[in-house]
């Protein structure tokens, strides 16, 4: 994933291939006990291969008066399955899935700012620019805008 679209992820494919073993499955463990929903679309004939891929978590801390919160994020579709409409249908479950099982009012959401094939997908599916941006983490020139799309 990180190979495919490097500008999607903060992590560097350098630093995700100095990962052990043990601690890919330390990160795996944390990520289960978090509150966090993953959804999975499988591809492959033997469905060992991954052909999209987003994470919805929780926000913290949860502000007291406003909507819970929560990001999407690790969101990948595989280059076969692009343009099929399988990211529409993961998105739309994720969104449903954050309101549904996880009380979420707002979904929120970090874009590079030239990852402008992605603003377009997240603005078709009602997602707006908050205006608020922060750093890139691979390269603090440039920034990550956030957008977020409110649920029912």
């Amino acid at each position: 994933m990180i190979a495919d679209t490097p500008m999607a992820y903060i992590e560097s494919l350098a630093a995700a291939r100095r990962q052990t073993d043990t601690q890919w499955q330390e990160r795996a463990s944390a990520m289960a006990e978090d509150s966090s929903i993953t959804l999975v679309a499988d591809g492959g004939e033997d469905g060992s291969r991954i052909s999209a891929l987003m994470r919805v978590v929780v926000k913290h801390p949860q502000d007291l008066g406003k909507p819970k919160q929560v990001m999407l994020s690790s969101v990948y579709v595989a280059p076969e399955h692009r343009g099929l409409g399988l990211a529409d249908q993961l998105l739309l479950e994720s969104c449903a899935v954050a309101e549904t099982e996880l009380g979420a009012g707002i979904i929120e959401l970090g874009v590079h700012e030239d990852n402008a094939r992605a603003l377009r997908f997240y603005q078709r599916h009602g997602f707006c620019t908050t205006g608020a941006s922060r750093p890139y983490p691979q390269d603090n020139s440039r920034s990550e805008l956030v957008m977020e799309r409110r649920l029912s």
